[in-house]
């Protein structure tokens, strides 16, 4: 972060300078885009006709002209298409006029002009537009200059008004109500984890929309993308060349009624650098992360032996607090300051960006809801059974703080651009809850207390470059990007007290600590070659290159239970860990450690993964209306382990696990069936892979919910082993894609699509219930399935209903599928053997993750005179099967989430200078719920939280 202020204080001390050098004078800036293509024109000629001295386009379509204040004419010409003339452009000495999305038509008699005024020129969806009408796949998107409109400020908010684009837990992107596994986010095109490294969505949060030149979403595959996803992928195109000088500081809050200043909030004493989103050293685990410690058999015999003290030293340095205390919460709140700008000299243009956010939000859950059930087991009895109930309340303490910066050189033949990005995030939660186990026949009722930290970083440097060569006949570009990621859980503490029953006296459990520990590094390059060329006397384009990544990770877990002897407790958690409670010489009975990562350690693993791929695709235009892309990407992927199974019988050392040598072809064909609407039909081949996670033997525990994830190698066997219910081989899914799209663009970006999509995947990877082991879950390949679905997308002026209404637009997307899986044999024994009376059991099901329909839909205010922009906007996703059943273990289903929200913003002053918003979250004020389902049976409730109405507000100055 050091590093980060100091290049901060630079940039704006350059921003300063510039700011002195130019004052006297005005920049007049904009970006030409060919109508047709959406791509920028190359060479037009901008001319101040008063003046007689102009500018002309680069490789971007971008243009400067620094000239004396006063009222001019612009004149836009290139050969072949209409000149385009501005009147009455008022320019101020010291002022930056921006002309957004220029769009120049063909036109073979160049007689025709073009005649606009300046004042009317405002940002606009033009050219995105015009980028998904010509676009050779399936896409859609979001630029920026609908960022402002909806008033979201960050790439999550703003993303799900895509169609088919969902967001989970604030946070993540799903296309096509696929999940996190078939959808890949990117940044300016590269592969980049983010805080949570098995994900293959990063968090879109963390990016102000201030940032962002635009946000695609290509939902059908091309070469030049990579191959492992299916959904789509999420491409965040920062911005380089900033199109005016900002600088912009801004406050946000937000005020729950039902999570903010309340007293019976859940927290607990952390360490004094909480609030920055790492700890300071308070919860370092007692042993010093070695794994050669004393344990209990050693050093019972003589406590004053050197083992023995050193046990001691151990055990007492074990931190007392086991549970937290209530008290009020405060609400949510948020700084974030930006800067950009591009200064122009005569043989370079150079363009900075930067952005911190800081953002320290508190979430109170109360009556929260973790539940097991399970089928009973005769065949006529139909309602669930509990396992499990866990009800009560807990507090969360997120702070994210985030830098990024970026320089960007661009010369009259090639840019230059280096991104840095540096992710800190802390989390704090403290839970106390009321726990029953019926499972092992007679009720346990505790009082259940956890206490959790989780601190996650991660930074990444991204160096790019573009050259052009003989104009824009061949491109060459090439990028790399290093990343490095870490998670640390530092001391997870869990403990459960059983509640006093008749002559029962209070007795506690065996509390847990837990340290989890995940390095890992990433580098990912590639490099581009695209050549322009004529076949068939039309426009064509050859594309070819290749890739590189490699993926390294260590992961660690080191748990210990403390077994309590023969110590009495009052009930109090946080007496637990007294000194005189301890075991000692002269307490050979107290509480003492117990580690139980020795001498076997499952969760102690070291993976590496490669892909190395190449590609080759041909554009071209066979008629006059008809545009093909052909391609083919090649991807040899290894996946290497190291690490030992539960019980030490089975040791990996750095063994390949997988090795897939895959070719992906791709087809994409566009009929122009008038100069406003195409016909898209598309056939590709895609993947999805399993992660570092997945493919191990880890077993990870969520205190909070008590839930257990296992690695995908274990194996589970039942009947003493002779029936295998999964045999522990974890392989990739291999996915055929099919899209056909009708799509109508019209004025001021409205546009209308209808589209059907089909997909088949080959073993796709679905998390099972282990059926073992209650409440735990694994990763594993089932049968073979299919999806297919219907998108359906307007925009809309509501002039058409009348002239009033003119600024309101409304906004539709709905998806629809349908999705089906080839049950594997051991699943449909399975599920007829636990069969009821009555149930017909087909070898087809729903495929897990996959939501049967989503709806995003909004109208929209946008009255660019006052300032003021407002929406509201309704998104709900349908019950979506979440964990797959087994056996007696029923299947877990999503429940539609109804969420309203509302948005509206200002802007002051004719420079727009300062903005204020205001919002309303969850208007519904819905719950988030996750129900067992089964068959003639009363749904029960495995998740149920309740996030509550949120108000949020900012403000914003731009100095």
């Amino acid at each position: 972060m050091l590093k980060l202020s100091l290049a901060l204080v630079l940039l704006i001390l350059l921003q300063f300078l510039s700011a002195f050098v130019f004052a006297q004078n005005g920049i007049i800036r904009g970006a030409i885009y060919e109508e047709k293509t959406g791509e920028p024109l190359y060479g037009v000629s901008v001319l101040v006709k008063e003046l007689s001295t102009g500018a002309i386009t680069d490789f971007d379509g971008k243009f400067e002209l620094q000239v004396a204040p006063g009222t001019y004419t612009i004149q836009i010409s290139y050969i072949s298409y209409s000149t385009i003339e501005l009147n009455s452009l008022t320019l101020a000495a010291g002022e930056v006029k921006v002309l957004h999305d220029l769009l120049m038509k063909e036109d073979a008699s160049e007689l025709e002009t073009v005649t606009i005024q300046a004042s009317a020129i405002r940002t606009t969806e033009s050219a995105l537009m015009s980028v998904k009408r010509n676009a050779p796949n399936l896409l859609d998107g979001i630029s920026a200059s609908t960022f402002r409109q909806i008033g979201d400020g960050d790439a999550a908010s703003a993303v799900k008004r895509v169609t088919g684009v969902s967001i989970e837990g604030g946070k993540y992107v799903y296309v096509r109500g696929l999940g996190d596994r078939y959808t890949k986010t990117v940044l300016n095109g590269m592969d980049v984890p983010g805080l949570d490294p098995d994900r293959n969505t990063i968090q879109m949060d963390i990016f102000p929309t201030n940032v962002i030149d635009n946000i695609i979403v290509s939902k059908s595959f091309t070469s030049d993308l990579p191959a492992d996803f299916t959904g789509g992928v999420v491409d965040i195109e920062t911005k380089d060349f900033p199109e005016e000088k900002t600088m912009r500081l801004g406050i946000s809050g937000g005020l729950n009624p039902s999570m903010h200043f309340n007293s019976n909030y859940i927290t607990y004493q952390g360490g004094k650098t909480d609030w920055l989103g790492f700890d300071d050293g308070t919860r370092a685990i007692p042993t010093g992360g070695r794994s050669n410690i004393p344990q209990f058999g050693q050093v019972v015999g003589n406590p004053n032996s050197p083992a023995g003290l050193d046990y001691q030293n151990i055990l007492s340095g074990f931190n007392k607090t086991m549970s937290g205390v209530r008290q009020s919460s405060l609400m949510d709140f948020g700084l974030s300051f930006s800067l950009g700008n591009q200064i122009a000299r005569p043989k370079v243009t150079w363009g900075y960006n930067a952005a911190v956010t800081y953002k320290n939000e508190t979430e109170f859950y109360q009556n929260a809801e973790f539940n097991l059930f399970a089928k009973p087991i005769g065949q006529g009895e139909t309602e669930l059974e509990s396992l499990e109930k866990q009800r009560g309340d807990y507090g969360v303490n997120n702070v994210l703080l985030g830098g990024m910066a970026g320089i960007a050189l661009k010369t009259n033949a090639s840019k230059y651009k280096l991104n840095f990005l540096h992710l800190q995030n802390g989390e704090s939660k403290a839970g106390i809850f009321d726990f029953e186990n019926t499972n092992l026949g007679a009720n346990f009722e505790a009082k259940q207390y956890n206490l959790e930290f989780s601190q996650r970083a991660l930074t990444s440097i991204l160096l790019s470059g573009v050259h052009y060569f003989n104009g824009k006949d061949w491109e060459v570009s090439w990028k790399i990007a290093p990343t490095l990621s870490s998670i640390e859980d530092p001391d997870i503490r869990f403990t459960r007290f059983r509640l006093p029953t008749n002559n029962i006296s209070t007795e506690v459990g065996l509390p847990a600590r837990i340290w989890r520990t995940l390095q890992e590094e990433n580098l990912v390059g590639r490099g581009d070659i695209t050549r322009n060329l004529g076949i068939f006397n039309r426009d064509a384009k050859l594309k070819f290159g290749g890739s590189y990544s490699f993926k390294h990770r260590l992961f660690n877990i080191q748990s210990f239970q403390f077994p309590t002897g023969d110590t009495q407790f009052t009930g109090d958690p946080n007496q637990i860990m007294n000194n005189e409670n301890l075991f000692s010489a002269s307490n050979r009975n107290g509480i003492r450690y117990n580690p139980d990562f020795i001498p076997i350690n499952p969760n102690e693993y070291e993976a590496y993964a490669t892909t190395m791929g190449g590609y080759g695709s041909l554009e071209l235009n066979p008629a006059e209306k008809l545009k093909a892309v052909v391609g083919l990407r090649v991807e040899q992927f290894n996946q290497f382990y190291t690490g030992t199974n539960q019980n030490g019988t089975i040791v990996y050392d750095l063994v390949e696990m997988l090795d897939d040598l895959d070719f992906f072809p791709t087809l994409n064909l566009i009929y122009n069936l008038k100069e406003n609407q195409n016909l898209r039909v598309s056939a590709t081949r895609t993947t999805a892979r399993p992660s570092f996670k997945e493919l191990s033997y880890a077993e990870i525990l969520d205190p909070i919910t008590g839930r257990t994830f296992i690695g995908g190698l274990y194996p589970e066997t039942t009947n003493g082993g002779s029936e295998v219910l999964w045999d522990g081989n974890l392989t990739s899914t291999r996915i055929n894609n099919f899209d056909v799209r009708w799509e109508m663009f019209q004025q001021r970006g409205e546009m209308f699509s209808v589209s059907a999509f089909y997909k088949t995947f080959e073993r796709p990877i679905e998390i099972v219930q282990f059926l073992s082991d209650p409440g735990t879950f694994q990763p594993r390949n089932v049968g073979n399935g299919a999806v297919a679905g219907l998108e359906f997308e307007f925009r809309k002026s509501l002039k058409f209903i009348t002239s009033s209404l003119e600024n309101f637009f409304w906004t539709t997307n709905l998806t629809v599928t349908e999705s089906q899986i080839k049950m594997s044999e051991s699943e449909l024994r399975s599920r007829i053997l636990s069969a009821k009376e009555g149930e017909v059991v087909n070898d087809t099901r729903v495929m897990a993750g996959q939501a049967p329909y989503i709806v995003n839909t909004g109208i929209s205010y946008n009255n660019f005179t006052s300032g003021w922009e407002a929406g509201i906007f309704y998104n709900v996703q349908g019950p979506t099967l979440n964990f797959v059943g087994f056996g007696n273990r029923t299947d877990t289903y999503t429940v539609p989430f109804h969420a309203l929200n509302f948005n509206l913003n200002k802007s002051f002053g004719a420079d727009e200078r300062i903005q204020a918003n205001f919002g309303v979250e969850n208007i519904l004020n819905d719950k988030r719920e996750v129900v067992f389902s089964s068959f003639e049976a009363q749904d029960q409730i495995f998740t149920s939280l309740a996030p509550g109405t949120r108000v949020k507000f900012g403000f914003s100055f731009a100095f």
